[in-house]
């Protein structure tokens, strides 16, 4: 969530940023209603102020055995009015909140100008695309030839988008999450966690996913619960509400988890193999930091990824996202693409983000 102030105060900045992602956002809206709130808290200061005044003067008549009603009307009609404003206040304050929910983060300055993924810079390379002496197969026609991908059958047990994995299949996948978890905790100096894969509403409002794309999630019916997206969500809430210690930052934590995606508007993408799943595994990093440092820290932690392609072997490109390419609470993100020869293409598999204090500012996390 944006800073109302910052926001108040560089209403044609933000208009401009939120165009450069592709976003109409009537910031008017805003203002409106952020004026009508100050009025209203100016008007309820004016009458206390009033009331706590004339509640003396009232005091003092009764002291003197002195005739008080008029005051006291009066007063009556002052403490109604007060009601009736704090009320409108409640309301208004409520719609202002919810506005703000659903503004994007305004991108970094480093960020390029772009309308579409294709305008993403290519920051580096590492590795060469292999030579083959053959035409590759894509990766679901190997995994069922070599029987360790059932695509088949996760359909009959859950429906589209699911997958069985079997045999060395299922022994690669928990071997590359070991790998990756063992990694980043003796050499990337990251404490692991192993979370709730459910969290309930405030935590999905807290690092962005809520209000606006809960048609991606799955929630629980009839409870206050959600599967989640990713990992980000439970590490990330865990100090909801909660004031760190500036000497423990930066906090390093990486924790795997399942992740549970609607994949809503994906209809008719990538409907063959392992991509867009409603369930997938995932390792996932999230750093705690100060302003100063959280962009040194996006660097160490994209590299921390990109160490484990590089151990794995896999050619990649490092991109940064463009401003109309962003997620929602993300200021920058640098994606990485691996080279997949069976599709010819390089398919993200990873993307790194620094939020500043947008994520911090919904879900009230705060250091001194």
């Amino acid at each position: 969530m944006l800073d109302m102030k910052f926001l108040r105060d560089n209403l044609d900045l933000v208009r401009k940023k939120m165009l450069e992602r592709g976003k109409e956002i009537d910031l008017d809206l805003f203002a409106n209603l952020d004026r009508k709130r100050r009025d209203i808290l100016q008007e309820v200061e004016t009458l206390r102020s009033e009331r706590n005044k004339v509640s003396k003067e009232i005091g003092a008549r009764k002291k003197n055995k002195e005739d008080a009603s008029d005051l006291i009307a009066r007063m009556g009609s002052v403490s109604e009015r007060i009601k009736e404003l704090e009320q409108g206040l409640e309301k208004t304050e409520e719609d202002l909140r919810n506005f703000m929910l659903v503004i994007p983060n305004i991108q970094h300055e480093s960020v390029a100008y772009g309308t579409s993924s294709e305008d993403n810079p290519v920051v580096r390379h590492w590795g060469e695309k292999p030579k083959l002496g053959f035409e590759p197969k894509a990766h679901w026609d190997i995994g069922e030839a070599l029987n360790i991908l059932d695509f088949a059958r996760g359909a009959k047990i859950a429906g589209a988008r699911f997958t069985v994995y079997r045999g060395a299949g299922a022994l690669l996948e928990r071997a590359l999450i070991n790998f990756m978890l063992d990694l980043h905790t003796t050499e990337h100096r990251y404490t692991e966690l192993l979370t709730p894969f459910m969290v309930n509403k405030d935590s999905m409002t807290g690092t962005g996913q809520l209000p606006k794309f809960e048609e991606d999630l799955f929630k629980i019916q009839g409870m206050d619960y959600y599967l989640i997206p990713t990992a980000e969500v439970p590490v990330t809430n865990m100090y909801r509400e909660e004031i760190l210690n500036e000497k423990d930052l930066p906090c390093l934590h990486v924790a795997y988890s399942p992740c549970f995606r609607a994949e809503a508007g994906s209809y008719g993408k990538d409907t063959r193999g392992l991509i867009r799943q409603h369930q997938f595994n995932k390792v996932e990093l999230v750093k705690f930091t100060t302003p100063e440092t959280s962009y040194d820290e996006l660097e160490k932690l994209t590299l921390d990824a990109e160490d484990i392609l590089k151990k794995l072997g896999l050619h990649f490109r490092t991109v940064s996202l463009c401003s109309a390419d962003l997620g929602f609470s993300s200021a920058k993100t640098y994606d990485l693409e691996v080279w997949l020869p069976g599709q010819n293409v390089y398919r993200e598999i990873s993307s790194c983000s620094n939020f500043e204090d947008f994520q911090a500012r919904r879900a009230s996390i705060r250091f001194r």
